[in-house]
C-alpha cells in the first residue's frame, strides 16, 4: 500500500485498512506493507528534482528489492494506491517493471492541481516553471509555501471538503498533525513538483485510458471512485467507468489514502513476520 501524493499523506492513512486485511480469517495468509513516498510523509525529503520518473523508479526499486519486505510475494502481489500513485503503478506495470497480480486504484488521477485548472500550453508551462523555482528558494519559497499550503485553515478546509466523508471527523488533532508534516525539513520540494504537473504520469486523458485498457486480461483491476472528490478530479475517475481494462468499479463516500518507499522511504509492515530492517534502506518506523 502507498498513500496518495500529498503534503499531508502518510502511512497512517492505511493502517486501519492493513489491519483489517491481515486479521481476516481464511485460506490465505495476508500480509500488508505500507510505505511513504520519498519527499512525503515520514520519509526523508531531500532537495532533488522530483518528477514522475523519480517516483516510478522508487516504486520499482522497492517492489523488486531482493531482500525487501515484499520480495517473497512471488505471484501474489496486490498493489493498493490512490490518485497519481495508482496511475504511476499502472504505468510501471505496462513497462514490465513491476508484475502485480492485481491493482486497486483508489480515486486514480493523472494531472496535477494547476494543469488541471489552467491547462499546460507553453505559456502556462513557463509560469509553472517559475512558480516551481520560486517555491524551492530558501526565503521566498518558504513564505509562498506557508501561504499556499502550510497553514491550518487551508488544511482543515481541504480535509472537510473532499477528504473526510463526515467533516465532523476532522478534529483539531488531525489538523495539527497534518500541519506538522508541512513543517518538516524539505517539505516544499516534492509538493512544488506535484502542484505544477511534474509528477503527472501521463499528459492526456486518452493516454490515461490506454494505460488501464492495457491491463485487460493481464492484471485484475479494481477502480474506486469517491463521491466527495473535486469536480475535475472526479471526472478523471469517472472516465474509467466501463472503460476497457476496468474490471470492477466501486463508488465510495470519500477519499481513501494509499502507500509508498525507496532509499529515502519510511515503511510499515503488518503480518506474522513484521520486523524488517534492511541496511540498504533508511527506515523510520512510525509508532
Amino acid at each position: 500500500m502507498m498513500p496518495t501524493i500529498s503534503d499531508v499523506s502518510t502511512v497512517e492513512e492505511w493502517r486501519s485498512v492493513a489491519r483489517d486485511i491481515v486479521q481476516r480469517a481464511g485460506e490465505v495468509n495476508w500480509r500488508a506493507t505500507i510505505v511513504d513516498w520519498p519527499g512525503l510523509g515520514y520519509s526523508d525529503r531531500p532537495k532533488i528534482d522530483y518528477n514522475a520518473n523519480v517516483l516510478e523508479e522508487f516504486l520499482v526499486d522497492f517492489i523488486n528489492a531482493r531482500n525487501g519486505p515484499i520480495s517473497d510475494s512471488e505471484n501474489n502481489l496486490v498493489v493498493i494506491r490512490g490518485e497519481h500513485a495508482a496511475t504511476i503503478t499502472v504505468r510501471a506495470a505496462k513497462k514490465g517493471l513491476v508484475k502485480p497480480t492485481a491493482i486497486a486504484a483508489v480515486a486514480p488521477t493523472w494531472s496535477g492541481p494547476l494543469p488541471t485548472v489552467f491547462g499546460r500550453d507553453s505559456s502556462m508551462e513557463t509560469r509553472y516553471g517559475l512558480l516551481r523555482g520560486t517555491l524551492r528558494t530558501p526565503v521566498v519559497g518558504w513564505m509562498m509555501y506557508n501561504m499556499l499550503v502550510s497553514n491550518k485553515k487551508a488544511i482543515e478546509s481541504q480535509y472537510k471538503s473532499h477528504v473526510y466523508a463526515n467533516s465532523d471527523d476532522v478534529t483539531p488533532g488531525i489538523v495539527e498533525s497534518k500541519y506538522a508534516l508541512t513543517k518538516r525539513k524539505g517539505a516544499r520540494y516534492l509538493p512544488a513538483a506535484f502542484l505544477t504537473g511534474l509528477l503527472d504520469p501521463v499528459q492526456s486523458r486518452e493516454v490515461f485510458l490506454e494505460l488501464f485498457a492495457w491491463m485487460e486480461g493481464k492484471i485484475h483491476v479494481l477502480v474506486v471512485s469517491t463521491e466527495g472528490s473535486p469536480k475535475r478530479s472526479k471526472a478523471k475517475m469517472e472516465a474509467l467507468r466501463g472503460a476497457k481494462g476496468e474490471q470492477h468499479f466501486w463508488f465510495g463516500a470519500s477519499h481513501t489514502r494509499v502507500l509508498h518507499c525507496h532509499k529515502y522511504g519510511s515503511h510499515e509492515r503488518m503480518g506474522p513476520d513484521a520486523m524488517w530492517t534492511p541496511d540498504s534502506f533508511k527506515i523510520e518506523r512510525v509508532n
